[in-house]
């Protein structure tokens, strides 16, 4: 991967002031709008005792993994193509997989950063707990956010135009913020249907991630589900990912 490519694809997500709010900025105000709730800073019975608010941290640290990964990394990638610049690219020193390289790279540390400003105001301004259990915590996120930008590759992989991309990524984007909980957290899902989500990548996240929160180890069947996750959505992109 080239230096140069990465700092100016750096240069350019940071002049995005759409793509900044809302993979940097939008969960934390979220968390912190959801907060705000008095109900939510109550213990609940059927999350285990937790408080909603400690339910809807994962949430949070998924959400801005979920918007990078299938709004605003395919839509740039299909840009790029669109405007014929990979195709250029393809003829200078500068390989278009160096382009891809650098877009998830920004976009996988942006969800990071997010992720880590979440736990830090959720610490901060309500008191939740911090990961118990940091490494396995870690490597869920990782995972997650690996899942996340493979999934975006592959939108970007089926889409010939930027109307395209935006029009499968919001398809993939509500049901992918589903099963991460948003509208109900996956610990007050009936039980069946927690299940089903637990087979979809950004369930199985979530669950793992609530786990290692909650100071186990996150279970081997959701961290086995996001890796075939990602290797799924990476062959499937790999395999249908056109240059022009």
């Amino acid at each position: 991967m080239s230096t140069a490519v990465l700092r100016t694809e750096v240069r350019l997500f940071r002049r995005e002031p759409g793509a900044v709010f809302w993979i940097l900025l939008f969960p934390t105000l979220l968390l912190l709008i959801l907060g705000s709730i008095p109900s939510f800073r109550q213990h609940q019975d059927d999350l285990g005792g937790l408080r909603t608010i400690d339910a809807y941290v994962p949430v949070a640290v998924l959400l801005g993994m979920i918007v990078g990964g299938l709004q605003a990394m395919p839509q740039a990638l299909t840009g790029y193509r669109e405007r014929g610049i990979l195709r250029r690219m393809a003829t200078t020193p500068v390989r278009p997989g160096a382009l891809l390289s650098a877009q998830m790279v920004v976009f996988g540390v942006a969800s990071l950063v997010s992720a880590l400003l979440v736990l830090v105001v959720g610490r901060l301004t309500f008191d939740v707990r911090l990961p118990k259990q940091g490494f396995g915590y870690l490597l869920a996120l990782v995972l997650a956010v690996l899942a996340a930008l493979a999934l975006g590759s592959l939108v970007s992989a089926l889409s010939r135009t930027t109307k395209i991309a935006g029009a499968i990524g919001s398809a993939v984007f509500f049901p992918a913020m589903f099963c991460a909980g948003v509208w109900l957290p996956v610990q007050a899902m009936p039980h069946l249907l927690g299940k089903i989500v637990g087979y979809t990548p950004f369930g199985a996240a979530a669950q793992a991630l609530n786990q290692a929160a909650a100071g186990h180890w996150p279970g081997w069947g959701h961290l086995g589900v996001l890796v075939v996750w990602i290797l799924l959505l990476t062959g499937a992109a790999t395999r249908w990912f056109r240059w022009e």
